[in-house]
């Protein structure tokens, strides 16, 4: 797209409070809002929008002529008749040139935008998912947004919104694309503006995790096998160390048993042999004294 540097741009906006509160201390609990409405002399291009509480409802574009809801599931409970919304872009347009005079024919200063691309879902290699490209701080809004995969321009899956306003009176729009993630693929959302000294793209491509190569993983089978080894000899050899200490003490056991009992049976015998030897003394001794 060659972008002009010239553009005239008209903005109306009408504002409501709802739910006021007591008189001398207005308040809002919600915020209705018939904006932003604009029309541009580039491409004779133009917008009608209705918010609530700083989120858009619905959208009438020139182009269209038609109400496209946010959510399709708005238009189940509300209606809309797109001619309101041309009928204002109409005033808007009718009061250009009065507003250009005013102006001393001033051009709109044009303001970069920011673009970010991001996933809606987590990345799966072969599920399909969703990209979306995100351009805020757009003004004026007039804006090309393209997506490309492998630097081919993609126009199946392609959706876009219209101009979400911003606080700061900036403008945003989301850009969708439809996909399946691939190792081999790369994607770019192009975003062109008169804010822009050249044409801006974000890059995105999924982050696949690097596979293990099979040297690896037969190292690391092979490790974890050698440790296994070790581990069942290591464990092995405790059982027999600790079997052979257990009867080792068994045996020490019974020996002291048995040098004990030995001992004893010798201290006793010696004892009973003592006194024998003084009986048959003692019985000498009188045999002798009687002859």
């Amino acid at each position: 797209m060659v972008l002009s540097g010239g553009l005239v741009l008209g903005l109306h906006t009408l504002m409501s409070l709802l739910s006021p509160h007591e008189t001398g201390a207005i308040k809002a609990d919600h915020m209705g809002s018939y904006g932003p409405a604009f029309y541009q002399t580039y491409g004779a291009s133009g917008q009608f929008a209705h918010e609530f509480d700083g989120e858009q409802l619905f959208s009438v574009e020139l182009k269209k002529r038609e109400a496209v809801w946010r959510l399709p599931e708005f238009g189940n409970f509300a209606h809309f008749d797109p001619q309101n919304g041309l009928a204002s872009i109409a005033v808007i347009k009718a009061h250009l040139d009065v507003l250009v005079e005013r102006s001393n024919r001033t051009r709109a200063t044009n303001v970069p935008p920011r673009v970010t691309v991001l996933p809606k879902f987590r990345v799966e290699l072969g599920q399909p998912n969703i990209l979306i490209c995100i351009v805020d701080n757009i003004f004026p809004p007039v804006i090309n947004i393209t997506w490309l995969r492998n630097g081919q321009i993609i126009s199946e899956g392609v959706a876009q919104t219209s101009f979400y306003s911003q606080p700061d009176h900036l403008f945003r729009k989301f850009c969708y694309l439809t996909f399946v993630p691939s190792a081999d693929d790369m994607y770019d959302c192009k975003v062109e503006h008169w804010g822009l000294d050249e044409p801006l793209l974000r890059h995105w491509e999924p982050q696949v995790p690097i596979p293990v190569p099979d040297t690896t993983e037969t190292l690391i089978c092979a490790l974890g096998l050698a440790l296994g080894l070790v581990g069942f000899l290591v464990g092995t050899i405790l059982i027999i160390r600790g079997t052979c200490l257990s009867r080792a003490r068994r045996s020490m056991t019974h020996c002291m048993d048995q040098e004990e009992a030995e001992q004893t049976w010798t201290s006793s015998e010696f004892s009973e042999n003592e006194e024998l030897n003084a009986i048959i003394h003692f019985d000498f001794l009188i045999l002798r004294m009687s002859m």
